[in-house]
């Protein structure tokens, strides 16, 4: 049975219907949905869930205590290093479902870099992604550094380079494909390339 890794942006406010029709198929085909317990996107996951009476969840929260569980359904606490806090505490517990996941579906806003780790972290786990990214309102496969390229190339060039800050993108791809010389900041999205599913 296929572990179904969902998260995604905290500013995202609501779910679109084309992201809820994807849940539906996952409901239907009875996956396991890995779920984080923050507000946005992993919020209102649970509460579509929840409101199909979908039982299937397991949701993993950083410490003892989650902070949503609409459904009181199964938890998963995974442990943070002692001194760490903010986005590195709650990023253990998002490795862990990368880990645990068959593939992984991220709704994102171009604008988080958790989302975008949770990216960079399957990728490195060789899982295939599906991001249904919320600029365009279209979904893109990303199985391959070049997919991450052309995902990249049509975010706002500072937000590019706030990334390249916070998660060492040249480095992910350089460390990931030495060969790739590429400068993700002077990228250009090719149309033709961007798979729509």
């Amino acid at each position: 049975m296929s572990n179904i890794f969902i998260g995604g942006s905290r500013k995202i406010s609501r779910l679109p219907r084309p992201v809820l029709q994807r849940l539906d198929n996952i409901i239907h085909n009875q996956f396991t949905v890995l779920v984080g317990d923050a507000s946005g996107v992993d919020l209102h996951v649970q509460k579509y869930l929840f409101s199909q009476s979908y039982s299937n969840v397991v949701v993993f929260c950083t410490g003892n205590t989650c902070r949503n569980n609409v459904g009181k359904w199964e938890t998963r606490n995974v442990a943070a290093e002692r001194h760490s806090k903010g986005f590195d505490f709650y990023a253990v517990k998002d490795l862990q479902m990368a880990k645990e996941a068959t593939y992984g579906f991220m709704i994102w806003d171009a604008k988080s870099k958790g989302t975008l780790n949770n990216v960079l972290n399957l990728l490195r786990l060789e899982k295939k992604i599906l991001v249904y990214f919320a600029p365009t309102q279209s979904f893109q496969t990303v199985r391959t550094m070049d997919d991450l390229h052309i995902l990249l190339a049509q975010c706002d060039r500072q937000d590019v380079a706030g990334f390249e800050r916070e998660l060492s993108l040249q480095q992910f791809f350089t460390t990931t494909h030495p060969q790739l010389t590429f400068n993700i900041l002077e990228s250009s999205a090719d149309p033709e390339k961007i798979v729509a599913l």
